[in-house]
């Protein structure tokens, strides 16, 4: 199945919502043209960070069943984009928070608490290509992996959305809800952390936008 067929079959949610104690829910057209403009993106990103298309697929349901519930208020918000973008890292977290995974003993559970694992190992992959004339020396991903992960939370969203997932600077601030100088920002500082945790030249910040 393609990732667009994946995110337009998600819901499920706007028909379970008519299930809500006998409440009929008609889908507002702002909010469909939101669902179609962002949901294969949002979908992707929390895919990346789970590193599970099933719990991505769940994080979804919830992220637009609460848009949903509150739609109106969120289109006088300053941005609505923005507020999603939110609304999804808030579910990504408590999902991850929340899910209960075996220790290594095999015996007793703890809950996840998401330490950017999955989305790290990508990232590395992904900065490895991208900076590749830069790390063409580079001994071990070692240093990389801690540089990405302690990344602050916007540099690193950026990362994730750019290197891994492939989305030009313009697509990038419209899911986000920021403007593009803001993303190329981001970007060009997450580049010179990296870089100076690394011990090299951070290089140009030429990708494609």
């Amino acid at each position: 199945m393609s990732e667009d067929s994946d995110a337009h079959t998600l819901p499920g949610t706007f028909v379970e919502l008519d299930a809500l104690h006998g409440i009929h829910y008609e889908m507002p057209a702002s909010l469909d043209g939101f669902y179609r403009q962002y949901a294969r993106p949002q979908l992707r990103y929390a895919t990346t960070m789970l590193g599970s298309k099933e719990a991505a697929k769940t994080v979804l349901r919830n992220l637009y069943t609460h848009l949903a519930l509150n739609w109106e208020a969120i289109l006088r918000e300053e941005s609505p984009e923005a507020y999603a973008w939110r609304a999804l890292k808030l579910q990504v977290e408590t999902h991850a928070r929340l899910t209960i995974t075996p220790t290594a003993d095999g015996r007793s559970q703890t809950a996840s608490t998401n330490d950017r694992t999955a989305a790290v190992y990508e990232a590395v992959r992904a900065t490895l290509d991208a900076m590749r004339t830069q790390m063409a020396d580079l001994e071990s991903p070692i240093g990389l992996y801690t540089a990405i992960a302690a990344l602050p939370e916007r540099q690193f969203d950026v990362i994730i959305l750019q290197f891994v997932l492939g989305y030009p600077v313009k697509k990038i601030a419209q899911i986000m809800g920021i403007h593009e100088g803001t993303v190329r920002t981001h970007r060009r500082i997450a580049r010179k952390r990296i870089a100076a945790k690394l011990g090299i030249e951070p290089g140009d910040d030429e990708e494609k936008e």
